[in-house]
């Protein structure tokens, strides 16, 4: 994950969401713009049992 983004994936999760919902329309815009790798945030997400959901634009 890059500096700046938390290691904890309930912290991330949080942070995430909240990028998702403010300012981003979606996860591969947030994944291009923040330099993110979409896989390795999914999987680090998938640890809690979070996926991402294109219609509601947020991991549930």
């Amino acid at each position: 994950m890059p500096a700046g983004l938390p290691g904890d994936p309930v912290m991330l999760l949080s942070v995430i969401n909240t990028k998702l919902r403010d300012y981003y329309p979606s996860l591969d815009a947030l994944c291009d713009d923040m330099h993110i790798d979409r896989k390795e945030l999914s999987d680090r997400l998938d640890l809690i049992d979070y996926a991402y959901d294109a219609g509601r634009n947020q991991f549930v």
